[in-house]
This record gives C-alpha cells, structure tokens and sequence, in this order.
C-alpha cells in the first residue's frame, strides 16, 4: 500500500470522527513529507501498520488528545479487520460443509 494514500484514508477517518485539529495537522505534515520524492518508494503493509507509526510519533507521544485520537482509529481498524475475518471464516465453512447426503450416504455405507 502507498504510504500516501494511507495516510489520506487515516485523515479521512480522523475528520469523520471528529478528531482534534493537532491530530488532522499532523497527519497532514507526514503526508506533505510522504510526498517528497524521497519518500516515493516508501509503502506499508497495511492502513493499521501506518496507524500504529503516527502513534509512536514524537508529536502523539506529547500530546495525549491526538494519541487517543490515533486510538479510536486503531480501535475501528481493528474491529474491521475482525468483521472481515469473521466473514471469510463462515465462507470457509460453508464451502467446506458436506451436504446431509453426504453423511447419510456414509452411513448407509458403513451399515453394509
């Protein structure tokens, strides 16, 4: 994923939650030296990896509204990522479940 477009998805999801204006311009000064062509190769492995980076950031270390302000968008990553492996664990299921004729058929075998 594009370090840069993380972090615009993370600003996006600051200003729906109403986050604090210190927060907002903080992401927006990382994303400003994102876009240096320094950082032009820099990816990351997923919005919550970046998320747990501003965390640690001097600047969310300092001040205690924009960390819990980082909180609450790690807390709705988090509940994402477990909706969806929640869905695909019930996919898998079902598409690995036998249907009843499948086991009465086994058991009709298994009575010969």
């Amino acid at each position: 994923m594009d370090v840069k477009q993380g972090l615009m998805q993370i600003r996006g999801m600051l200003v729906e939650n109403h986050a604090s204006k210190d927060t907002v311009q903080m992401v927006d000064l990382i994303t400003q030296r994102a876009a240096l062509p320094a950082a032009a190769g820099a990816n990351a492995d997923s919005i919550l990896q970046l998320v747990r980076m501003l965390m640690r950031n001097p600047i969310s270390n300092q001040n205690v509204t924009v960390y819990n302000d980082l909180v609450k968008v790690e807390s709705q990553l988090e509940s994402q990522a477990d909706e969806i492996r929640t869905v695909r664990a019930e996919e898998e299921r079902i598409a690995n479940a036998k249907p009843k004729s499948y086991y009465k058929a086994l058991k009709e075998k298994d009575k010969k």
